[in-house]
């Protein structure tokens, strides 16, 4: 029997679909901090206009929860790759664990997708930027990526370890970002798919944890 608190469940959960959807692509097209909650109502078809605020509280909740509507089936992906490798010492192993879930997600969801280029703008933002980050350390399968890079890199000093891992974030978040948007605008792309596009961006992470360190 179809209650009536079924229903209102229902309808409230195609709405906050709708608004996780609309806020997803104006902050991948404009950034966060430029589209307003009305706007984003507006775009989600919601005539009230506090219907943002209603159903996720602050944008900073509508930003976490655009970030957990991806992570699960990333992690996904992730997991069952972390568990082929067991305790792989090759380098290009974990890098690609790093790399390929993401694309393998965003290859998976169609075209256009948003999600990379949300990315890109929340990770330039200082206000936003640590709840990527947070969202990321809660991921396991993340973690003990980080960890089998860091055991294959031992050598390198730490701060070293710490500088390439910043060099590899922003290569990835924004090259990611790149492809993304040229698919969505119909310009050309170096690589004809994602599976490929990852293959490049592996190759150039690799030869990045692996480049010689310059001493003083």
């Amino acid at each position: 029997m179809v209650t009536n608190k079924t229903i209102r469940a229902e309808r409230s959960h195609a709405t906050r679909e709708l608004i996780l959807a609309a806020a997803e692509r104006l902050f991948a097209e404009h950034g966060v901090l430029a589209v307003s909650n009305r706007q984003v109502s507006e775009a989600a078809g919601q005539g009230n206009n506090t219907a943002v605020g209603y159903h996720f509280g602050t944008k900073a909740d509508l930003v976490r929860a655009i970030a957990r509507r991806h992570s699960a089936p990333i992690e996904e992906i992730r997991r069952r790759m972390v568990a082929e490798l067991g305790d792989s010492t090759d380098i290009r192993d974990w890098v690609t664990c790093l790399v390929r879930p993401v694309t393998e997600h965003l290859a998976a969801s169609g075209s256009p997708t948003w999600f990379a280029r949300f990315g890109a703008q929340v990770m330039t933002d200082p206000s936003l930027r640590p709840i990527i980050i947070e969202e990321s350390l809660s991921s396991p399968s993340l973690m003990r990526v980080l960890e089998g890079l860091s055991r294959c890199r031992s050598d390198l000093p730490a701060e070293v370890r710490a500088e390439r891992g910043d060099m590899a974030r922003q290569l990835m978040v924004h090259m990611v970002a790149e492809r993304e948007r040229a698919l969505a605008e119909g310009t050309p792309t170096p690589r004809s798919s994602w599976h490929d596009a990852a293959t490049g961006l592996i190759d150039a992470l690799v030869g990045l944890a692996l480049a010689p360190v310059t001493t003083p």
